[in-house]
């Protein structure tokens, strides 16, 4: 009866031993989160805002206008653009700068 059990206790392990492989590399990929404190008030109109949209939460709502946000930000580095620039220059060329 002793086999039995040492046998099945094996091979219960090598059936698991891939399992928490693949866990372990899920694990290393997931993201981690921290947490940020907003008004309770922000909170309630972020509430309002989002119902009915699908959007499944306030902090998943905040994460995806963060998001738009500084993609935004970065994709549009420069505050004039080359046209802009040159009038500038011209302006201050005409006041003696």
């Amino acid at each position: 009866m002793a086999e039995v059990f040492l046998i099945a206790k094996v091979y219960n392990f090598s059936i698991l031993s891939p399992i928490m492989k693949k866990t372990k590399k899920r694990d290393e990929n997931k993201v981690k989160y921290g947490t940020i404190s907003l008004p309770l008030p922000l909170i309630d109109k972020i509430k309002e805002k989002i119902k009915g949209t699908g959007m499944p939460s306030v902090s998943s709502y905040v994460a995806f206008v963060l998001r738009q946000i500084l993609s935004s930000s970065s994709e549009s580095s420069e505050v004039f653009d080359k046209k802009e620039r040159e009038e500038i220059k011209k302006r201050l060329a005409s006041l003696g700068y």
